[in-house]
């Protein structure tokens, strides 16, 4: 047997072996939904779907998601006990991990969130750090910045758990027990409105932060979306994008109403 038929042997044979793979995985999900159709008896299909989607969401834990409400945890910060997503309430939030303290990165990345404090604080907005380090570790960390650097960090850091900062979804693979650099901006409710992931050779655009969060805030009071770049749009600068048109009706109405390049794309100031 030649060299490229014997290769075409083994490629056959590793198709065959994946279609038997494939067999056996719709076999085993169709059982999977036999059973469930015994266990839920006369019900609909969406409500057999909506198990299978629950029981997906409980095998992956508490990793936040949009639209959720932040997990619940409850741990020590720097600033003392804290009750996650109570104590988070009334106010929006920004929670932001990074791989650990008295590392380069992370301390320019502390001292631009702290010399935007203010800005933050005016946009009803709480900032908390969090990392695996021990509380005692934080407390050193923040000290050193302050004489060294002469930064007050002001804002709470949250010592989390490997299996906290696991489960939030900031521990990737090859990227050892670190957390990543996870940001999570969270409304006054506590509900997850944007998550961002950073590697840790690259240190976070807090200035992208912020865009994000006036945004939301923009979005939420208005009921507009923002277009990309926003407030410096190559098409439309710092106006904002008034909702596609649901029906023929509004459709003709938005092009008398608003400057439209279209019925579909309105805008307004902002």
């Amino acid at each position: 047997m030649g060299v490229a038929e014997d290769l075409k042997k083994r490629i056959d044979e590793i198709v065959d072996s994946n279609k038997d793979m494939a067999k056996k995985l719709v076999n085993l999900f169709e059982e999977q939904i036999e059973e469930l159709t015994r266990r839920l008896g006369p019900k609909k299909n969406e409500d057999i779907l909506a198990s299978l989607f629950a029981g997906c969401a409980k095998e992956r834990g508490k990793m936040p998601m949009l639209g959720e409400v932040f997990p619940k945890i409850e741990t020590q910060t720097t600033h003392g006990p804290i009750s996650i997503p109570e104590d988070l309430k009334g106010k929006w939030s920004v929670l932001f991990s990074h791989p650990a303290d008295f590392t380069p990165v992370c301390t320019t990345e502390f001292v631009a969130f702290q010399k935007r404090k203010e800005e933050f604080d005016r946009l009803n907005t709480r900032l908390i750090g969090l990392s695996i380090d021990q509380v005692f570790s934080h407390i050193k960390w923040i000290e050193w910045i302050k004489e060294k650097l002469d930064i007050e960090i002001e804002f709470p850091i949250v010592a989390a758990t490997d299996t906290i900062a696991a489960e939030l979804g900031m521990v990737h693979p090859k990227k050892g027990t670190n957390t990543v650099r996870a940001v999570f901006i969270l409304d006054p409710e506590a509900v997850v409105r944007t998550i961002l992931y950073y590697p840790q050779e690259i240190g976070r655009n807090i200035d992208e932060i912020l865009r994000a969060l006036k945004a939301l805030q923009k979005s939420d009071e208005e009921g507009v979306a923002t277009p990309a770049n926003w407030p410096k749009n190559e098409l439309i600068g710092d106006r904002v994008i008034v909702p596609p048109a649901a029906d023929i009706k509004t459709a003709d109405e938005r092009v008398k109403k608003y400057e439209c390049f279209d019925w579909w794309f309105c805008h307004k100031e902002g």
